[in-house]
């Protein structure tokens, strides 16, 4: 069998094809701790500035006091090439009554599930990067993306 080719990759294009896979994949994995017990979940982003991204939750989910315990989170993105993108983060809690307000009209599901954006179920959080890392399909070398 022979091995995969790898495309070569312009370093200095890396940062935005980064950007564009964080912007295009609809459905990123978050991962958490459970005492000693990762867990993965595919999400659904609410927003998305650059490499920060904004979860919502239900105070009721198991996630949440996952996160109340440690919220250093990783969200990975994998796009169909299977390049990945791998951001870790502080998850915190938005408090931002503006921000909410936003969040929430530019994302009808959440006024058809929770009803009103009062809803206290509802829990919002701004993963915060501390690092990004980019990884193209067969390279098996990841690229930190300057934050």
């Amino acid at each position: 069998m022979a091995k995969p080719q790898v495309k070569k990759l312009d370093p200095s294009k890396i940062p935005d094809l980064a950007r564009e896979i964080v912007r295009e994949i609809k459905f990123p994995m978050l991962a958490t701790s459970d005492g000693d017990q990762p867990r993965v979940r595919p999400i659904s982003p609410l927003r998305t500035e650059g490499f920060e991204i904004y979860v919502g939750n239900l105070k009721s989910y198991h996630k949440t006091k996952e996160i109340a315990a440690n919220d250093r989170v990783e969200l990975c993105y994998l796009d169909t090439d299977h390049n990945q993108v791998r951001i870790t983060a502080r998850a915190e809690v938005v408090v931002d009554k503006e921000l909410l307000s936003r969040i929430w009209t530019k994302n009808p599901l959440l006024k058809h599930y929770l009803g009103t954006i009062e809803n206290p179920d509802l829990i919002v959080y701004r993963c915060v990067p501390n690092r990004v890392r980019f990884m193209q399909e067969w390279a098996l070398e990841y690229h930190d993306i300057p934050l």
